[in-house]
C-alpha cells in the first residue's frame, strides 16, 4: 500500500512538472491553474490504473497450481467510472496442487482462497461431489457434520474443482 501511496505522489509531481513545462512552452497563453489541475488528473489516473490493475496483478503472481474460480467486479457510487466498466474487487482461487479425493467416487476435498482488495487472503476447504454438483462448506468448526449445499454443476467453484480433478 505504501508503493502504491509513492507511485499517486510521483504521478502527481511528474503530471504537475508536465503542466509547467506546457503553460511555459505555450509563452503565458495558458492559465497557471493548469499546473494543479494536471497534477490532480495525473493523480486520480495512476490511483484508478492501479485499482483496476490489481486483479491482474495478482492473478498473475498466483503459483501455477492456482487456478481463478470466480470473481466479483462491482460498481460503486463513490466510484462512478465503475459503472462504465466494472472493476473486480475480490475473486476466489481453487488450489489444484492440493486437491485430494475421497474414498467415496467423485468426491474431492479442495483448499480455496478467498482475494480481495485491501483484505487479507483467507483460506478455506470445501467439499465437493462432482457426481451430484453439491458442495459442502465449512461448517461453524464445532466438528459435526458439513452441510451440503446443491449448487449444481455449472457453480463455479464445483466447476474449477471437477474440471481439475
Amino acid at each position: 500500500m505504501i508503493f502504491e501511496l509513492f507511485a499517486v505522489i510521483f504521478a502527481g509531481v511528474a503530471g504537475a512538472g508536465l503542466m509547467l513545462l506546457v503553460t511555459n512552452l505555450s509563452r503565458g497563453r495558458l492559465p497557471r491553474w493548469v499546473v494543479p489541475l494536471g497534477a490532480g488528473a495525473s493523480m486520480m489516473i495512476a490511483a484508478i490504473a492501479m485499482e483496476y490493475g490489481w486483479y491482474a496483478r495478482t492473478r498473475a503472481a498466483l503459483p501455477e497450481d492456482m487456478v481463478v474460480a470466480d470473481r466479483v467486479a462491482a460498481s460503486n457510487w463513490y466510484r462512478p467510472w465503475t459503472y462504465a466498466v466494472p472493476m473486480t474487487e475480490r475473486f476466489v482461487a481453487v488450489d489444484k496442487g492440493t486437491l485430494r479425493t475421497n474414498s467415496q467416487e467423485g468426491l474431492f476435498l479442495a483448499d480455496l482462497y478467498f482475494f480481495g482488495r485491501w483484505r487479507p487472503v483467507q483460506a478455506v476447504q470445501v467439499a465437493v461431489d462432482c457426481t451430484t454438483g453439491r458442495r459442502a462448506d465449512p461448517a461453524g468448526g464445532d466438528g459435526g457434520d458439513p452441510v451440503w449445499r446443491d449448487v449444481g454443476p455449472d457453480d463455479p467453484i464445483v466447476s474449477s474443482v471437477c474440471a481439475e480433478a
